[in-house]
């Protein structure tokens, strides 16, 4: 579990630290609000995607998995509104010149005043009528400073579209221009019938997919909590229509119950309903954690209707219907041709990742009457670690190295080891912690006479001698 002493800076300087995270074109000065995953940060973000991967598509007989492209046809963003309605309400201000999104300067300006929730319930209700100068003037109300120029010089509210614009073949005309995906949900509705005929999918079935995606965003801050170029984890679960209340809820409860078997607390989550929906969903809600920055967004759960498919089936002019032949009790026939209904989860990779480190990173006072000591150790559960089990000759010489080869041998073919013989073993130790490793293992004299270990547990610091043939079950038995 997160300490009290939990803060975003803290995350990020270690993140540098030890690997996790970079700045993007660090060396250039960098690349705002885009980042680079390090060699233990690629690790922890693989197996975060293996966990969801496996939850949502190996435990589901009736869910597959897809990888569409980043380019699509530009149609296609027409299709789903994006190129007429994929905006955001911002602002200038005329004194820095700088353009903020309208609900990130009244959220930042209600975290730097300690204020209630009342400023955040107001401006919901007024994005949710699109009332731009009711908007205007709750910034001007509240006497809300650009935090640059620190003056309430602002224009009005305008919406900005949020999405990459590029050219596709060699002239760079308009009719050539195609998008950066904004997500991936799009890319699984195009092959929705690709997917139910050839898997011979029967509804209710749902499709998963893990991408990039791109959004312009004009204020992204939150280190990782926001990018410009992030990876979405989403699920769109086919259904017949009129079931969808009950898919709904469904997933809310599937989805919250994955996210607490990650370890993390019930109490640092919440579910968030949406106060402006749109104008096709008839549900949706956020699941939030709390953040070193507060409760935020992880996750969304949405209730689509068919709005996604019968746009499609407009625009491509290509039938997007599904044959059910199962029997509506109330007719007695079959429930024939529909477009079927949509539940939508998706759940931001990379705020996946900051959630986890922020629920792992732990500053431990270890000091005695005797001596000051401390250490920084990340908590991760065994199976998110990116290192499972590090493995230390005490020294390299004597045939130490060698037997410790031998046991990395033995599991690497299984999970990730990581293998020193560098600097005190106390030093190792505290590497490890740092890096969030589970179990570390040393190789002594005494290993030499009767093939024992010393395996020391990263949360406890606990150290106990066990046979070397034990080493690779413990793991394993944590990793399940």
């Amino acid at each position: 579990m997160a300490t009290e002493q939990n803060n975003l800076a803290a995350i990020i300087a270690h993140c540098k630290e030890y690997g996790f995270v970079f700045q993007s074109s660090e060396i250039y000065d960098g690349l705002a609000a885009v980042y680079d995953y390090g060699q233990w940060g690629v690790e922890l973000k693989k197996n975060i995607k293996d966990t969801w991967w496996r939850s949502m598509v190996y435990m589901h007989e009736n869910i597959v998995g897809l990888d569409s492209a980043i380019f699509m046809h530009p149609t296609i963003w027409k299709a789903s509104g994006h190129v007429d309605n994929f905006s955001d309400p911002m602002i200038d201000n005329k004194d820095s010149k700088k353009r903020y999104r309208v609900d990130h300067l009244i959220e930042g300006h209600v975290e730097q005043m300690s204020l209630g929730n009342e400023l955040i319930v107001q401006m919901e209700a007024l994005l949710a009528k699109d009332d731009f100068g009711g908007l205007k003037q709750l910034i001007e109300d509240n006497q809300i400073k650009c935090p640059i120029s620190g003056t309430c010089n602002w224009t009005e509210v305008r919406q900005f579209n949020l999405m990459f614009a590029t050219q596709l073949g060699s002239v760079a005309e308009e009719s050539d221009t195609i998008y950066l995906r904004p997500e991936t949900a799009q890319g699984i509705f195009v092959n929705f019938l690709n997917v139910q005929k050839t898997g011979r999918m029967k509804i209710p079935f749902g499709i998963a997919q893990i991408g990039k995606a791109f959004r312009n965003e004009i204020v992204a801050r939150g280190f990782i909590f926001r990018m410009r170029e992030f990876e979405q984890m989403e699920m769109q679960f086919f259904v017949r229509p009129g079931t969808q209340k009950e898919w709904y809820e469904h997933w809310k409860k599937t989805r919250m119950q994955w996210h607490l078997d990650l370890g993390i607390a019930k109490d640092k989550y919440r579910f968030h309903d949406h106060v402006k929906l749109a104008h096709y969903a008839d549900a949706a809600c956020d699941i939030e954690y709390e953040f070193p920055m507060g409760f935020k967004e992880v996750e969304g759960i949405h209730s689509r209707g068919d709005f996604d498919l019968k746009q499609h089936q407009e625009f491509s002019k290509k039938k997007q219907m599904y044959f059910d032949n199962d029997i509506d009790e109330v007719t007695g026939k079959p429930y024939g041709n529909y477009i079927p209904y949509v539940i939508e989860t998706s759940i931001g990779l990379d705020r996946t990742i900051l959630m986890v480190l922020s629920e792992a990173y732990t500053e431990e006072d270890l000091s005695t009457e005797d001596k000051k000591d401390s250490r920084v150790v990340l908590k991760f559960p065994p199976k998110l670690a990116p290192i499972k089990l590090a493995i230390l000759p005490l020294m390299k010489k004597d045939g130490l190295a060698e037997i410790a080869r031998s046991l990395m041998l033995e599991c690497k073919d299984s999970f990730l080891c990581f293998y020193e013989e560098k600097d005190a073993i106390g030093k190792r130790y505290r590497r490890m912690d740092a890096l969030g490793t589970p179990f570390c293992v040393t190789i002594d004299h005494q290993t030499k006479e009767d093939q024992t270990v010393t395996i020391r547990y990263r949360d406890s610091m606990a150290q106990e001698r066990i046979h070397m043939n034990d080493v690779k079950d413990i793991v394993m038995q944590a990793l399940k």
